[in-house]
Order: C-alpha cells, then sequence, then structure tokens
C-alpha cells in the first residue's frame, strides 16, 4: 500500500480519508497522490484535457472560472497538507469528466494506485436499503485495488485491534498475504478473526473454520470469534463495535449488473454501515 489515492470533494469525509492516508503514509513510507473530480454536465462540451468542444461562450466562461476555483482549494488544501504532513510525497490532480467513479477508475489505473482511502458516510442497515448506491460503495466495488472507507475524524491513528470477517473457505486463504501484511504494519494490534452465524446450530462448525484456517496459516496470535446476529450484513459492524476494532478486513466480490442486484455485495454494506475503517481486497490480489 504505497500509492495511495485519496478522491476529495473537499468534505468533512474526505478530510477524515486524507487524514488516515496521510498517516498510513507516514507509517509505511508510501505517497499520496489527491483527486477531485470535476463532474461537469453532459452539455457542458468539455473534455478531459480542459479544453471546451463546443459549449456556449457563457457555458464556457463558467467552467474556466469553476476550474480556477478548484485549483485555488486544491493549492490550499495542498499547502495544509504540506503543514501537517511535510515528511509524506504528495502530489495533486483535477480530472474532468461527467462520471465521477469512472474518472477515479482511470486515474487508479494511470497511476498504478495499489490502495484508495475514500471517505464515507455511515448508513444504518435500515436505510441503506431504500438509497442508491453511494461512490464509496461502487469503488469498492469496481476498484481493481484496494479500498478503504472512513466515515468519522482519526488525528490519531492507532491500529490495535483487527477484525477479519470471512466464512473462512478456501477463497479466504487468497487474502492471507494482505493479512500478513497488515500485522506487520501494526505489530501492536490483536488480530479478530470473525465468523458471523445466523443460527446458534452453526456455532461450533463456525469455530473449527477459524482454527483451520488459522492452522493452514500458521497463526499463532489470533482471536477466535464466532457471532450470533441475524443477518451477516448487520453482524459484522455490531461485532466491530462491540469488540472495539480500528480496522475491518474483508474479502470483496465485486459483483456488477444483474448479478450484483440479485445478490448484492457483503462487503460494499459493510464498508458504509460500519463504524470503524473497513479496508477491501478483490480476490484476484496475491
Amino acid at each position: 500500500m504505497q500509492n495511495v489515492l485519496v478522491p476529495t470533494d473537499f468534505s468533512v469525509e474526505a478530510r477524515n480519508a486524507l487524514e488516515v492516508a496521510l498517516q498510513l503514509a507516514q507509517r509505511t513510507g508510501g505517497q499520496v497522490t489527491l483527486l477531485h473530480v470535476v463532474d461537469l454536465p453532459r452539455t457542458s462540451g468539455m473534455i478531459t484535457t480542459g479544453g471546451v468542444a463546443s459549449a456556449s461562450a457563457r457555458q464556457g466562461v463558467f467552467i474556466v472560472q469553476l476550474l480556477q476555483r478548484i485549483k485555488r482549494r486544491m493549492h490550499e488544501l495542498m499547502a495544509d497538507v504540506a503543514r501537517l504532513a511535510p515528511d509524506v510525497a504528495m502530489q495533486d490532480r483535477i480530472a474532468t469528466g461527467h462520471d465521477v467513479d469512472e474518472a477515479i477508475l482511470d486515474a487508479i489505473g494511470e497511476l498504478h494506485i495499489d490502495l484508495v482511502v475514500m471517505g464515507a458516510r455511515e448508513h444504518a442497515p435500515a436505510f441503506h436499503l431504500f438509497t442508491p448506491d453511494s461512490h464509496p460503495e461502487r469503488l469498492v466495488r469496481l476498484a481493481p485495488c484496494a479500498v478503504l472507507t472512513v466515515k468519522h475524524p482519526a488525528p490519531h491513528f492507532e491500529v490495535r485491534s483487527i477484525v477479519f470477517a470471512s466464512d473462512f473457505s478456501h477463497e479466504a486463504d487468497r487474502l492471507m498475504p494482505q493479512l500478513r501484511h497488515l500485522c506487520i504494519t501494526f505489530p501492536e494490534a490483536t488480530l479478530h478473526l470473525l465468523d458471523v452465524e445466523t443460527s446458534a446450530e452453526g456455532y461450533a462448525a463456525a469455530l473449527d473454520r477459524v482454527h483451520a484456517f488459522a492452522d493452514r496459516h500458521q497463526l499463532a496470535a489470533y482471536e477466535a470469534d464466532v457471532f450470533n446476529a441475524p443477518q451477516v450484513r448487520a453482524g459484522i459492524p455490531r461485532f466491530a463495535e462491540e469488540a472495539h476494532a480500528d480496522l475491518v478486513v474483508m474479502l470483496t466480490h465485486g459483483h456488477t449488473g444483474l448479478q450484483h442486484l440479485l445478490h448484492g455485495n457483503l462487503a460494499e454494506g459493510v464498508a458504509v454501515q460500519a463504524a470503524a475503517p473497513v479496508l477491501t481486497f478483490h480476490p484476484q490480489e496475491q
């Protein structure tokens, strides 16, 4: 997680994400790119290089003025970052386009990003059922790299409790390199291996799966936790809160289209429902 991208809309949530990203970069020696996407209306005629293709003169003036304001805000934010974390390598980028998520994904590929730190608003499970996907959820689903969602201020981002939430099938084995890296990065943290069960009858089998996972990977220091909840999606945030987790780690499958509508994505929901920061990885990452 050396090359970090922080999308910003200059909101409080984005500021929280930047705060965490800077502290991670200080710990790992990484570099941070601050990205703002100017979400232009589709009739603007603006192209990504910043020119005006066929918009009216009035609209063109508005866009130029908008970009000037954005550049001033980015300059002010970068100056603030230089005071807060002078030892972190920083760069800023302003992109224009008609789709914010697409612009962020383009930046991930172009800049070879391996971690996106994204500000998010914490949603209650019932509220989330009736709302469209947010930018953080879509990035958790679509980004080819790891995504860390941050909901609250963390001026002192100390990770002393990591919760790895999984069913501990063999697919979870594919996340072990990232999990080991996190344990090395935060050697003082307790690792919780969490399986959420929706019935008490599954407790013993779940505990066996957790220990089998730990045995396969020769994990000596961990806590096996099986938590009962009516729904897995709600149980993970509840356990994380009760365990005072500083970081929740999950595998995401990145469903899209009809498959996503039918099955959803557990990691997406937890990413915006858990109070703690949630770090998601795709299975193909080795």
